[in-house]
């Protein structure tokens, strides 16, 4: 097996209490669900690659292709060599309620549920305990306290290693660190979606939780690759994203075109800028990159050796300001489920 990356991949520690893990994660979503089909073969390669050159973390869901993602991964990880199936954690979110047909109903965080959840994860997923554990979207009908208090009791019972979080606000973050030690909160972070930057990020530095940052490639829209008359596949989730609409998108592609510039001057490639503006946002970041394939791979490890100085931050902040984006993240069905969008 021959490395992705010359050099190992530097580390960084999730918070104050969660493991230490590589700079950069690979989000395995989209090889089982919601971007259209993927290559089951090139998947794992891609996995093996992530391992080798020095990737840690893999984070999933049970709720990935209603547990495809998980089996995926074990397959992948049994297929490692020992060394580096050994060093592998992995972040597996749980809650989410699906049907038959593919569709959402919800989310549960009743305790009994979480370990439920729990125990069907470990039995896919071929191992003892799961490295971080957290619900994707807290459930409205349960306090947040009783949902982290029953990811304790398996942290206790050794099936759990760490707690985390996600898209939570800042007084759902400080309730959950009232009940137990959060590691991480696992949270959208990009050049075109900081909005983070106001109160969350400042109250998960003061209770000292890190942050692992997904949709660093803003779901592949400030990728460098995605290009206006794509076509989308019917069962890719980003053909009802608001960002990846009409005129949303020709704004939204227009900003890349500007960050493009900056990328060329770097001699870097434009996903490279945005990952590596995330990982200049604090050592307590860790980007996830839902790479699927190798080659997808090997560029974003490239962001790794992208250094940005003051002038560079400097230019692009003046290419996508904040709140430069057009549409909103999800669709409003989805985003009245994030916590961390109510203010």
């Amino acid at each position: 097996m021959t490395s992705t990356t010359p050099h190992p991949v530097p580390t960084r520690t999730l918070g104050a209490s969660g493991p230490q893990v590589s700079a950069l994660g690979l989000g395995c979503m989209g090889m089982s669900a919601l971007y259209g089909d993927a290559d089951r073969a090139e998947s794992i390669a891609t996995i093996h690659a992530a391992l080798d050159a020095g990737i840690t973390l893999l984070d999933t869901g049970d709720f990935y292709g209603m547990g495809h993602n998980e089996l995926l991964i074990d397959e992948a990880l049994r297929t490692a060599p020992a060394a580096l199936r050994d060093k592998a954690l992995t972040s597996v979110k749980f809650g989410a309620l699906r049907d038959p047909d593919g569709g959402w109903s919800g989310y549960d965080g009743r305790p009994a549920s979480v370990k439920n959840f729990a125990a069907y994860s470990l039995q896919r997923l071929g191992t003892d305990h799961i490295d971080v554990y957290r619900i994707a979207r807290v459930d409205p009908g349960v306090p947040v306290e009783e949902t982290v208090g029953a990811i304790a009791e398996l942290v206790q019972a050794g099936h759990v290693r760490h707690i985390g979080m996600s898209e939570v606000g800042a007084e759902t973050l400080r309730r959950a660190a009232s009940v137990a030690p959060i590691s991480d909160l696992q949270i959208e972070y990009s050049l075109i979606s900081r909005g983070i930057e106001d109160e969350i990020l400042p109250t998960a530095r003061e209770l000292g939780i890190g942050v692992t940052a997904y949709g660093v490639l803003s779901r592949g829209l400030i990728s460098g690759h995605f290009s206006g008359d794509r076509k989308l596949a019917a069962n890719d989730f980003r053909g009802m994203s608001p960002r990846f609409q009409g005129e949303n998108l020709r704004h939204n592609l227009d900003l890349v075109e500007q960050l493009r510039k900056i990328a060329e001057q770097k001699g870097a490639s434009v996903a490279q800028i945005a990952i590596a503006w995330v990982l200049s946002r604090g050592e307590d970041i860790v980007p996830l990159v839902g790479a699927r394939r190798r080659d997808r791979l090997s560029e974003a490890l490239g962001a790794l050796d992208v250094s940005l100085d003051a002038a560079d931050l400097a230019a692009i902040e003046r290419a996508v300001p904040a709140d430069a984006a057009a549409g909103a993240r999800y669709p409003e069905a989805q985003m009245a489920h994030l916590d961390s969008e109510k203010h």
